[in-house]
């Protein structure tokens, strides 16, 4: 078995990194246009936003503008957690309780931008090791005050947040410095890693010693795995990986008193699955601490392609296909007309032979008698031995011709791998000039997900008529498993007097079309406080009555993020 890798020093003060408070990433770091041609006429003729009027920002607002609530904390709590902790990783000032309130959700970043904290942490804690995060959280239900784990604050649900009326002492746990690979058992392709190990880290550690966990959410760069694991998250590749709860073998979670312990064993037949109640918690049951997760070797290959459909109808149908088949691909996933359109919006200029190809596939397609306007863009990667990839790839080349598709090379897929953690940005892009950006993801049967994206656009269309705004909804069938599928939106807008009011009319037709049409109201972001409205709907009473009834008797002084899932 391997050493642990990462951080050894567990006694120097807390240097964890966050993303800025108003918006997703790191300082410095955004989307520009000026480089792709196509994508201010595309703004223009799908929300009518002229990126060329107006002034705006991209440095972001100014802090001293925030509103922030003074700390409840009584001086001698906090002392007491600086005992603790050690001097520094205990704080209560006013930045580090702003970046420790929200996630980044659009409606988390309108609130924030304006200066509106609604209700920060009291005071924001940085354990070393399991033993602290016992004592931190010891203490804190001793003192009957709220504890919010934290791990890359880049949940979109709403499940960071405190209580708008919370009156009690409320305690953001940031597990940044439990970051290490403790350990890797190669025989059994399992690795021990703490929870607040996040992406780009975790995997370069895994790395080293030729492996990868092979999760790669779009929250990736800065989200932390036992994020993932309270958010129940699903990654780019998990067509061959699984879901996190299939990547999940054995957990340590502290609650009061003790630490809750799930072995890493390959299945066991021992009542109702205790692993499972923590996949998808939000931190209701305790602080994740410790996650065992399944790794594999590194593939010898790798390499997504790029395929076109003449409709989604088509695309859908061979991702079925797929599906169904002996084929493992690790990524299939295809857009529905309207979001290929942006993809090929927010393409660079193309230049030389590479635009003289594209123009010549584009008329090749449209002698065939292909609408362009209803065309899908389709990825599909595989990996493995070079032998395995070459079958794999012909066997889906076969699928796809059945399905009236066509393959366009590695040059488009190569530059989605390169840029698929980078979306997020463009919603911050969208805010600076005014305009919504968000998303909504659902999963159904396969024989119900061509009724849920046209539940989704009617809905959508009635509510952008509703709040009168002209809006643009696009949508990929992504995550496919034996059964169905997920399909992931995307809307927009710009706004108008009432950004909030209208966002919610917008967003609550799309979650309530998810439900009507047969699908659930979350794939992979969780509940929060978001989607916990529709829960009901979607589990039915019985199911939110036995769920409370686990929060309440695993918690019954509510102390860990209470009031997250369901009330």
């Amino acid at each position: 078995m391997t050493e642990p890798v990462g951080r050894t020093d567990a006694t120097r003060t807390a240097d964890v990194k966050h993303m800025k408070w108003w918006g997703w990433g790191v300082e410095g770091v955004g989307f520009r246009h000026e480089d792709k041609p196509g994508f201010a006429p595309f703004v223009q003729r799908a929300i009518g936003l002229d990126l060329q009027a107006g002034e705006h920002t991209t440095e972001g607002p100014d802090f001293a503008q925030s509103k922030v609530p003074p700390s409840t904390a009584p001086e001698g709590f906090v002392t007491l957690l600086t005992d603790i902790v050690g001097a520094g990783n205990a704080v209560v000032d006013d930045l580090s309780r702003v970046v420790h309130t929200y996630g980044k959700s659009l409606r988390d970043l309108v609130r924030i931008r304006a200066g509106e904290m609604g209700r920060s942490p009291d005071v924001v804690v940085y354990p070393a090791d399991e033993a602290e995060v016992r004592r931190v959280v010891d203490a804190a239900v001793e003192a009957d005050a709220v504890i919010i784990p934290f791990g890359g604050g880049s949940n979109i649900a709403g499940s960071l947040e405190p209580h708008v009326d919370e009156d009690r002492v409320v305690v953001s746990l940031d597990l940044g410095r439990l970051d290490r690979v403790l350990e890797i058992d190669p025989d059994s392709g399992l690795a021990r890693v703490q929870a607040g190990a996040q992406g780009p880290g975790l995997e370069a550690r895994l790395n080293q010693e030729g492996w990868t966990m092979g999760h790669f959410p779009d929250s990736f760069s800065h989200s932390t795995l036992g994020g993932w694991v309270a958010t129940r998250s699903s990654g780019m590749q998990s067509d061959k990986y699984g879901d996190i709860a299939d990547i999940v073998k054995g957990l340590r979670v502290v609650r009061a008193g003790g630490v809750l312990v799930i072995r890493a064993v390959p299945s066991a037949s021992t009542g109702p699955s205790v692993r499972e109640m923590v996949l998808g918690s939000e931190g209701r049951l305790g602080v994740i601490t410790e996650v065992t997760v399944q790794v594999h070797r590194l593939p010898a290959k790798r390499a997504i392609h790029a395929y076109f459909f003449r409709n989604l109808d088509h695309g859908l149908a061979a991702m079925q296909e797929i599906a169904e088949s002996d084929v493992s691909p690790s990524v299939t996933r295809v857009s529905d007309a309207h979001e290929t359109g942006f993809s090929l919006a927010t393409s660079k200029e193309s230049r030389g032979i590479r635009k003289t190809a594209q123009a010549g596939l584009m008329a090749y397609l449209r002698r065939r008698g292909w609408n362009l306007d209803e065309m899908c863009l389709s990825f599909i990667g595989f990996e493995g031995d070079k032998a395995h990839v070459k079958r794999q790839k012909s066997i889906v080349d076969r699928i796809v011709r059945r399905h009236h598709g066509i393959g366009v090379g590695r040059g488009p897929g190569a530059l989605y791998d390169q840029k698929k953690f980078d979306t997020p940005y463009i919603r911050d892009f969208l805010l600076d000039r005014g305009a919504a950006g968000d998303v909504s993801e659902t999963a159904g049967p396969w024989s119900k997900l061509r009724g849920i994206h046209a539940a989704v656009y009617e809905a959508a269309d009635l509510a952008y008529e509703d709040i009168g705004r002209t809006g643009w909804t696009m949508s990929h069938m992504s995550h496919s498993y034996h059964s169905g599928a997920c399909l992931y939106f995307t809307f927009a807008f710009v706004f108008g007097d009432d950004p909030l009011g209208e966002y919610d009319t917008v967003k609550r037709a799309i979650q309530q079309a998810f439900v009507d049409a047969g699908g659930t109201i979350s794939h992979h972001h969780g509940v929060g406080l978001e989607h916990a409205p529709w829960l009901e709907e979607d589990i039915s009473p019985q199911g939110v009555a036995i769920m409370s009834g686990l929060f309440g008797a695993a918690d019954p002084g509510g102390n860990f993020n209470p009031r997250k899932i369901v009330v």
